[in-house]
């Protein structure tokens, strides 16, 4: 029996090793990802360290410190407030008021960030009554049902990171539009891993409330700031400025 001419032509395609889409798993035709990733930025597949790095950034944010810290180490650090390595609920709760978040959600925010995170990184077995998350193991914090652009050990994954706007950002190529990040945090979902999901919800709800542009779209490098930190300095610029303005 003659193979049809679909499966005639995927067997003639000289590229169907690399093909990224199986036509029988139409999610695969649907969350595309960027096949010219490796001509566009040097080693896409290689985890970064220190630099959150894209086609257009491929060194990193500009002016922003990494201090030889991890990406995820750099994420944490900001809420650090006197720089000593741990993070206490009042830092958390500093931090999260500094970024713009109101009273009451800093409030909720302080408390329960870290009761959910601090035991992972506490030195021994013995939970400390005060909360603190500390910055050296941050990694063991990391959740899941998300985006995977932290790999394990608090790295960034810049074809991880491409894939989220190459899969979901279907209205503009490099910005998310509030549905768009709700198709996502849908997808990632984990099977039965309820404090992922709601993690994933919280932290990318927040991020659009507080980083979307007037016409509700959450861009590119707001989403790459939020890994080294340098989108919470960002806003905590902005925001002593409105301050100023309205002083």
């Amino acid at each position: 029996m003659a193979p049809s001419t679909s499966s005639a032509a995927v067997a003639g395609d000289c590229d169907m090793p690399l093909q990224t889409w199986a036509a029988r798993a139409p999610v695969t035709a649907e969350r595309k990802l960027n096949v010219d990733l490796q001509e566009e930025m040097p080693q896409p597949y290689l985890a970064r360290a220190l630099v959150a790095a894209d086609p257009a950034h491929p060194d990193g944010t500009a002016g922003h410190e990494h201090n030889n810290m991890s990406l995820l180490q750099q994420h944490a650090a900001f809420f650090d407030r006197n720089h000593d390595g741990v993070v206490y609920p009042w830092e958390t709760y500093q931090g999260m008021r500094a970024i713009g978040c109101g009273v009451l959600v800093s409030i909720g925010g302080g408390f329960l960030i870290n009761l959910s995170l601090s035991y992972f990184t506490v030195p021994g077995c013995l939970p400390n009554p005060l909360l603190p998350i500390y910055i050296k193991d941050i990694h063991k914090c990391k959740h899941g049902s998300d985006s995977e652009s932290y790999d394990t050990e608090g790295r960034f994954a810049p074809e991880k990171f491409d894939a989220i706007f190459s899969k979901y950002a279907a209205t503009y190529a490099d910005a998310l539009t509030e549905d768009e990040i709700n198709k996502m945090l849908k997808a990632n979902r984990n099977t039965y891993d309820f404090v992922g999901w709601i993690l994933s919800y919280a932290e990318w709800k927040l991020l659009y409330s507080l980083a979307k542009d007037e016409d509700g779209l959450l861009h590119r490098d707001a989403v790459r700031g939020v890994y080294d930190g340098s989108v919470f300095e960002y806003l905590e610029k902005r925001n002593a400025g409105s301050h100023k303005k309205k002083a």
